[in-house]
C-alpha cells in the first residue's frame, strides 16, 4: 500500500487544562487516559502519534508516552494548528489525516474505518463526526481531511482561531460533510469527553465495567453511558427550558411551599439541567444569594456548559438629579457585584429588571450598558417587560437583544403584539423568552383561596376549563398544558421554570420532552379560556 492511500490519526494532547488540570495523565482502566485514547484508536492498526508542547509543562506526559510506546511529536503549544502540521512533515499530501483529543477515550479503530470509508466514498474535503448530525455523544468525536489541506490552512491563515482549532480555515473553504451512520442513536446529548472531575468518575465508572478496554467496541461503551454520572434522563436535550433561579436565592412565588432548596440539592438540580441540554440559567440582583449559589453550584468547569442570564439591581437608588457620572458609577457598581458573585469577569446576558430603567436618567442607563457591551464586559442586552406598552419599547430599541416576558395560556394581553414580535425576530438578532407559564405557580393549585388572594372572583370555573383543557390536548395534567402551550409559540426561544426540587426539575425535563400543540389547538385553547382581570395576571398586585 502506497503512502498516499493510507492514513494517521493524530491525538491532541497537553496537560495544561483549566478545568480539570493534567487530565489526560489520569488513570483510567489501569493506564494513562492519553495512552487509553492511543491504543483503542491503534487497535485496527492503524498509525497513531500523540501531538504535543514543546512547554516544559507537558514533559510529564512525554516520559509517559515514552514509557507506554506512544510515538509523540512535541510543538507549539498555541498554534495547534501548525503543531499537527508539523507533527506529520514527512508525510505525502494526500494521506488521509484524522483528528482526536486525548480527553476522548471511546473513539476506536473501528469507528475511525468506518468514518474514513465515508470519507473516501463521498470524495469528501473535510468530514466529521460529532454533535447532533451524528447521533453520537459528546466526546465520540474525529475530524477527517487530507494533509494538503491542512498544510493549505497553515501557510494561509493568520487568524489565533484557525490556528488553535486546526480546522476552521479547511471547514470555510471546502465546506462540511457530516458522518451520518449512527444519526437514529440519538445520544448527541450524552456525554463521554472528560473536561471536568464528574466527566473523569463517570469514563472510569463505565470501563471498570468491560473486561478489555482497549478493544471494546465503542457502540457498546456509548450503551453503558445511561446509568452514569449526570447523563440525560430524557430522550432528547431540553434547550428550551430556562432554568428560573429565583427560588434558590429566596422564598419566592405564592404557591413555594418548600422554601429555598440547600446548596448540596441546587448543585444537582443545576447540573441535571446542563446534563439534559438546557443552555440557560436566568437570576437577577434582586433575587437573594441566588447569583452566588449559582456559581458555586457550577464550578468545577460547569459553567462552561451553560449561559447566565442576570438582571440589573432594579432599585439602585439613584438620586432624580444624579449626573451622568453617578448615573455610570451606579450601573457600573450592579454589573460588578453581579460579577463577582457569579464568579464571572464578563456576563453573558444582561437584562434589564424593570423596562423604565431603557429611558430614564434620559437614556443614561442604557447608554452606559451598551459602552459595556463594547467594551465585552456584557455580550447580550436585554429588557424584562411586565406589560404590552413595555414590549412595544422594547421592540422599538434595536440594541435590545433579548426580552423576557410573562406568558401563560390564561394571558390575552400579548395577542395585538404577537405579529410584531415576530417580524422584529426576523429582522434583527432577538431570543424571546417567557416565564410565569404557571403565573407563579397560581394555575397549578386549585385553591379557591390562593385565587382570591389573585384577585379572581371565579376560580371554579378557571378549575373546570383547566381539567378539561388537559384531556381534550392529552397532556399529562395541567403542568403540562401550561409547558406545552408557551412551548408551542413560533416566536418563543425559552420558558423560564422555576424549581426548588430535583423531582420537579427532572418532572420538567420530562415535560418538555412532550409534544407540541399544533396551530389548531392553541386556537382553540385562546377562543375558550375564561377571561380574568388583568389584575390577576399581575403578582404584583396580588395579596399576600
Amino acid at each position: 500500500m502506497s503512502e498516499s492511500s493510507q492514513c494517521i490519526v493524530v491525538i491532541q494532547a497537553r496537560t495544561g487544562s483549566s478545568r480539570l488540570p493534567a487530565k489526560v495523565l489520569l488513570p483510567v482502566a489501569g493506564m494513562p487516559l492519553v495512552v487509553l485514547a492511543a491504543r483503542r484508536a491503534a487497535n485496527t492498526g492503524r498509525r497513531v502519534i500523540v501531538a504535543t508542547s514543546s512547554e516544559p509543562d507537558d514533559d510529564e506526559l512525554v516520559k509517559i508516552l515514552v514509557k507506554y510506546e506512544v510515538p509523540f511529536f512535541r510543538g507549539n503549544l498555541h498554534n495547534t494548528l501548525a503543531r499537527v502540521v508539523s507533527a506529520v512533515e514527512k508525510i505525502e499530501d494526500d494521506t488521509i489525516f484524522v483528528r482526536l483529543t486525548a480527553d476522548n477515550s471511546f473513539p476506536d479503530g473501528a469507528l475511525i474505518d468506518e468514518v474514513v470509508v465515508d470519507f473516501q466514498r463521498r470524495s469528501s474535503k473535510y468530514l466529521c463526526c460529532g454533535g447532533v448530525y451524528s447521533g453520537l455523544p459528546y466526546g465520540v468525536s474525529l475530524e477527517v481531511t487530507r494533509i494538503k489541506y491542512l498544510r493549505e490552512a497553515a501557510l494561509t491563515t493568520k487568524c489565533p482561531n484557525d490556528q488553535e482549532h486546526v480546522t476552521p480555515f479547511i471547514k470555510r473553504k471546502y465546506g462540511v460533510d457530516y458522518f451520518e451512520t449512527y444519526n437514529l442513536l440519538k445520544k448527541a446529548h450524552y456525554r463521554c469527553s472528560v473536561d471536568q472531575y464528574e466527566d473523569y468518575l463517570n469514563i472510569c465508572n463505565i470501563f471498570s465495567r468491560v473486561s478489555d478496554p482497549v478493544f471494546v467496541s465503542c457502540l457498546d461503551l456509548i450503551q453503558l453511558l445511561e446509568k452514569g454520572f449526570y447523563q440525560p434522563i430524557s430522550r432528547l436535550p431540553v434547550p428550551k427550558l430556562v432554568i428560573g433561579t429565583a427560588q434558590i436565592g429566596l422564598k419566592y412565588g405564592i404557591a413555594n411551599q418548600t422554601g429555598r432548596p440547600s446548596l448540596s440539592k441546587t448543585k444537582l438540580m443545576l447540573r441535571t439541567a446542563i446534563a439534559n441540554g438546557v443552555e440557560y440559567f436566568d437570576t437577577a440582583r434582586a433575587y437573594g444569594a441566588s447569583e452566588q449559589v449559582i456559581s458555586k453550584s457550577l464550578s468545577g468547569g460547569w459553567k462552561a456548559r451553560v449561559k447566565v442570564i442576570t438582571k440589573l439591581s432594579p432599585d439602585m437608588k439613584i438620586p432624580k438629579n444624579a449626573d451622568p457620572r453617578s448615573v455610570q458609577a451606579w450601573v457600573d457598581a450592579s454589573i460588578f457585584e453581579s460579577c463577582m458573585q457569579l464568579g464571572q469577569k464578563s456576563l453573558d446576558v444582561l437584562m434589564l429588571h424593570r423596562a423604565y430603567q431603557l429611558t430614564e436618567f434620559d437614556g443614561k442607563i442604557w447608554d452606559r450598558l451598551l459602552e459595556l457591551q463594547r467594551e465585552s464586559v456584557i455580550d447580550v442586552l436585554g429588557v424584562s417587560i411586565q406589560s404590552p406598552e413595555e414590549l412595544s419599547l422594547a421592540l422599538g430599541n434595536e440594541s435590545v437583544g433579548f426580552i423576557q416576558m410573562p406568558f401563560n395560556l390564561i394571558d390575552w394581553r400579548w395577542s395585538e403584539l404577537e405579529n410584531g414580535l415576530i417580524q422584529a425576530k426576523i429582522n434583527r438578532d432577538l431570543l424571546v423568552h417567557v416565564r410565569s407559564a404557571f403565573l407563579q405557580g397560581l394555575l397549578l393549585r386549585l385553591d379557591s383561596d390562593l385565587w382570591q388572594r389573585a384577585h379572581c372572583s371565579a376560580p371554579l370555573k378557571i378549575f373546570s376549563w383547566l381539567q378539561e383543557t388537559v384531556q381534550i390536548n392529552g397532556c399529562d395534567d395541567i403542568a403540562d398544558l401550561c409547558l406545552r402551550y408557551a412551548r408551542s409559540q413560533s416566536w418563543v426561544d425559552g420558558v423560564v421554570v422555576g424549581m426548588e426540587t430535583q423531582e420537579q426539575m427532572e418532572k420538567n425535563i420530562l415535560y418538555f420532552n412532550k409534544p407540541l400543540l399544533g396551530a389548531s389547538k392553541l386556537e382553540e385553547i385562546e377562543s375558550s379560556r375564561p377571561i380574568v382581570d388583568a389584575q390577576t395576571l399581575d403578582p404584583s398586585l396580588w395579596i399576600r
